[in-house]
Formats: structure tokens, C-alpha cells, sequence
């Protein structure tokens, strides 16, 4: 059986606003309602966990009542960090669950069916896959005395979610200590030891932090 965990734990500070980003209104409903329907327009049978902060939850079943949203999914409390909010959604797979789990961004409403397929079908074989894009801008490293020099783009790719891996693998991977250094899911599955392999994703498949991303989004959702 196949999970997705899809993580919405922001505050919306970059937005400017009070509203947590993934709640605000894009096409006439909220970002958050955009990116569990994706999911479940590319499988009926995957099994969905949203993992929300204790503190978002009640205005969440407001709003779903509001927009009359009705997908089923599995609620989790968000945690400290990204990692204990993950953490948490694993929790409600079972331990001895055999299959393919994801881990996707709340806000990032646009990942192409393609890619989410991708991303599964690579993961029955490779255990740990994640989506990435070409890296379009010059490049520069910044060294600490404010001086630096470009770098070739070719050598880097722009990581994106859904991350995917086997199931059994990313549970014993989310049993280590907690690291600073955990700045994804691919991070913590590397940190255990196990390679992470890489698939094609979308560039449309943005992940929402600022009011310019909005205007993006808008755009995209009148282009769909």
C-alpha cells in the first residue's frame, strides 16, 4: 500500500499576513485543498496523512466545512521541526506496512501527476527518489570575507517534493537523533546511509512562500 505524508506546518510570515500560507485562496480555495486534490487525482487507493500544527487544525475544519471539502485523509499534529512532523506521520502507517510512502510540501499545489507517478514507480525499485529541475540562474558561492565566484549550474539540480522512498527504510531512517543538518527527507535517508536516486520533476511544481509566488499561482491555476 502506498501513503503520501503531505507536511503544512508554515506560518505565513513571508506572506506578509497573518493566515498560515497554506490556507490562503488561490482559484477560489485554498492552496492546501489544491495539493491533497492532486494527490488523490493520481490514485484513488493512495492513502493521504496531512500533518497539521495542533494550533491550524480547528481552522482547517472550518474551512473544509466551508468549501464543502470532503477528501478523506489522515490527520497528524505537526512537531517541532519538519523531521518530527514527518516522524509523527509515519506513526499512523503501520510498522510492518510493506510499499512506497512520499513526502510532499503543502504548499507546492502544482506537482504534475508525471511526477508524482515518476517519483512512486522509481521508488519500488530505487528505495529513496527525489524529483529535481535544472538550475536555470548563474550560480554564485559566497565566501564568508563577502567575496565569491560563479559556479557551474550543470553540476546542480533544484530539489523538489514529492520525495519518495520504502516505506520500511524512511521509518528506520526517521528513528535517528535529530540534526540540524536534517534539511529535507532525502538528508535524513542519506544520513542512515542509503543512497538517494533522482527523477525528473516539474518546474510548474513551486512551492508558495511569497506574495510574488501567489501571483505565479494564480497564473498556473488559470493556465490548468
Amino acid at each position: 500500500m502506498d501513503y503520501v505524508i503531505i507536511v503544512a506546518g508554515g506560518k505565513g510570515l513571508r506572506m506578509g499576513g497573518e493566515v498560515p500560507k497554506q490556507f490562503l485562496p488561490i482559484a477560489g480555495k485554498p492552496v492546501l485543498m489544491h495539493t491533497l486534490e492532486r494527490f488523490r487525482e493520481y490514485s484513488s487507493e493512495l492513502q493521504i496523512i496531512l500533518v497539521l500544527p495542533k494550533a491550524q487544525q480547528y481552522y482547517w475544519q472550518k474551512l473544509c466545512e466551508e468549501y464543502h471539502f470532503r477528501l478523506s485523509y489522515q490527520l497528524a499534529d505537526g512537531g517541532e521541526t519538519r523531521f518530527h512532523s514527518v516522524q509523527n506521520g509515519l506513526s499512523l502507517i503501520p510498522d510492518d506496512m510493506q510499499g512506497v510512502v512520499g513526502v510532499h510540501d503543502g504548499v507546492r499545489p502544482f506537482v504534475s501527476i508525471d511526477t508524482i507517478r515518476r517519483c512512486y514507480d522509481k521508488a519500488r525499485t530505487a528505495k529513496a527518489v527525489i524529483p529535481v529541475i535544472p538550475v536555470v540562474e548563474t550560480l554564485r558561492h559566497v565566501t564568508e570575507d563577502g567575496g565569491g565566484k560563479n559556479v557551474l549550474r550543470s553540476d546542480y539540480r533544484l530539489v523538489q517534493t514529492p520525495q519518495t522512498f520504502d516505506i520500511q527504510l524512511l521509518k528506520a531512517a526517521n528513528k535517528q537523533p535529530y540534526s540540524e543538518h536534517f534539511t529535507d527527507d532525502a538528508s535524513v535517508v542519506e544520513a542512515f546511509g542509503s543512497p538517494v536516486f533522482m527523477v525528473e520533476g516539474n518546474r510548474e511544481n513551486i512551492k508558495l512562500t511569497t506574495p510574488f509566488d501567489l501571483m505565479i499561482a494564480e497564473a498556473l491555476c488559470k493556465q490548468q
